[in-house]
């Protein structure tokens, strides 16, 4: 009877240490391919990210969304043309001076609203050329490898059927959170990019506001958040380099579990931190 119950025990263990070692082996995979192309991906330009959903964001902001910047801007000309006239009593008391200015900032006006694509990609030049260059100098290995994992497979067989249950149980659990990390990366590091071209359609809309002071404060936070996006893949790359620092200090020795739950808390410190990189850019450069 004791070898009947000693032989469904070890079948039971063998089914169980074939599931931990199925849910472990290429746990890390996903996590690596996206922290791996996260320097990649935030150092591309939008231009060349996707070249042709870049092409579609240019042409709906040049035919579509420019027009309406015109009718704001030729408002806002109208208005401040009117003003000045009611404000010198009619042109009682009017200067030429007044009127050649009103002429050179409304030309200034037409030439940025004319031009804003051209000055928005400009922005992103310069953000770029900070992230590419850091880039360089931000190295770090972000792979985690499966090292370990051989030597926990003969110590698992020598365990009880309760406690391999529970491991079991965990290590089902960490695959799951792993990929869904990995979703979470892939959705930050995308979605700065998606915000960067809807952000970059309506550009002509606030860039048309420059030429009035009481409504330039919309224009101006409209740079500041381009600045944010740009260089918050800086930040991002900061985060990507820390963590290649903090999981490089974990080795995965006899006691795995613990090394690899110490890993998917680094994992999930990243994806804290690179969602945090949004409103930190935002805040330093004062955009809202």
């Amino acid at each position: 009877m004791e070898t009947v119950l000693k032989a469904i025990a070890d079948w039971i263990k063998g089914i169980l240490t074939a599931g931990i070692m199925s849910n472990l082996s290429g746990l890390f995979d996903d996590v690596n391919t996206q922290v791996g192309n996260i320097a990649q991906q935030v150092g591309t330009k939008p231009s060349s990210f996707e070249p042709r959903v870049f092409a579609m964001i240019e042409s709906l902001s040049r035919n579509v969304v420019l027009p309406i910047a015109g009718i704001i801007l030729t408002f806002i000309a109208c208005y401040e043309l009117i003003e000045m006239i009611t404000q010198h009593n009619n042109m009682a008391q009017f200067e030429p001076a007044l009127i050649m200015r009103w002429i050179f900032k409304t030309a200034i006006s037409v030439w940025l609203i004319s031009n804003t694509f051209d000055i928005v990609m400009a922005v992103f030049d310069v953000t770029q050329k900070v992230v590419s260059d850091s880039s360089s100098i931000i190295a770090g290995n972000t792979r985690v490898n499966d090292i370990g994992l051989s030597m926990l497979q003969s110590s698992l067989m020598q365990m009880d059927v309760g406690p391999l249950f529970g491991l079991f149980l965990q290590s089902f659990f960490i695959g799951i959170t792993m990929r869904i990390l990995s979703i979470v990366i892939f959705v930050i590091v995308y979605g700065r990019m998606i915000e960067i071209y809807c952000m970059v359609s309506l550009a002509p809309i606030p860039m048309a506001t420059f030429g009035n002071h009481e409504q330039s404060h919309m224009g101006q936070n409209y740079l500041k958040c381009l600045f944010a996006l740009g260089f918050q893949g800086f930040l991002i790359l900061i985060c990507v380099a820390i963590y290649a620092v903090l999981i490089q200090s974990v080795a995965i020795s006899g006691d795995a579990i613990n090394s690899i739950w110490s890993i998917v808390g680094y994992t999930v410190l990243l994806c804290f931190s690179l969602f945090k990189t949004s409103s930190v850019t935002k805040s330093v450069l004062g955009a809202h």
